[in-house]
């Protein structure tokens, strides 16, 4: 079998022209883990844990989008959001959106989707180190990103690519999952001086 050569990725500032070829990507996934959260109430103090289960068979999922979300994104830039789009010699191959919230100096990276033949290619990575560059340079303390408990490879890339636990949400989702945040402190400029 060989090797289809790809020309050099490129993250750019998404536009309206590329909602059709973002909503088009396959952005299924599989796996046979999830987080699962254990909580005791006893005696006045909550204990949370979470730790890695096997499931009983493979999880197929597909990450939600909309055509309303992505139309939303374009429409927040650029005081209230960001949104990029990678791609591959014209093809859009992923998108990430970032929120912006200048009052609690936070950035929350909502969205992070790499068409299913793509993945494992680094087009991710570039989207989140996008995503922190510009979080840093609005001056973003924080930054965050969300994983649902059953998206074991979305946690697995958050932790690979430094990010820490730092909180959940239960029943954050529309389908009532539980969202996981993974973050940093932001580096900004002003710390560099």
């Amino acid at each position: 079998m060989n090797a289809v050569m790809l020309g050099s990725p490129r993250v750019r500032a998404a536009t309206s022209d590329d909602l059709a070829a973002c909503l088009r990507l396959d952005l299924t996934y599989e796996t046979e883990y999830a987080w699962q959260v254990d909580l005791r109430d006893e005696a006045g103090a909550i204990a949370i844990s979470f730790r890695t289960a096997r499931l009983p068979r493979q999880l197929r999922a597909t990450y939600p989008r909309s055509a309303a979300l992505l139309e939303s994104a374009l429409m927040w830039l650029p005081t209230e959001g960001r949104f990029w789009v990678a791609e591959v010699d014209g093809q859009v191959v992923g998108y990430a959106i970032l929120r912006l919230d200048p009052s609690r100096a936070a950035a929350h990276l909502s969205d992070l989707a790499i068409d299913r033949p793509m993945r494992r290619r680094k087009f991710g990575t570039a989207l989140l180190n996008t995503a922190i560059t510009a979080a840093a340079e609005v001056g973003a303390a924080h930054f965050v990103v969300e994983a649902k408990t059953k998206n074991y490879p979305a946690i697995c890339f958050c932790q690979k690519n430094g990010l820490v636990f730092c909180g959940f949400n239960d029943m954050y989702y529309a389908n009532h999952d539980i969202a996981l945040f993974f973050g940093q402190n932001v580096r900004t400029q002003n710390d560099a001086l």
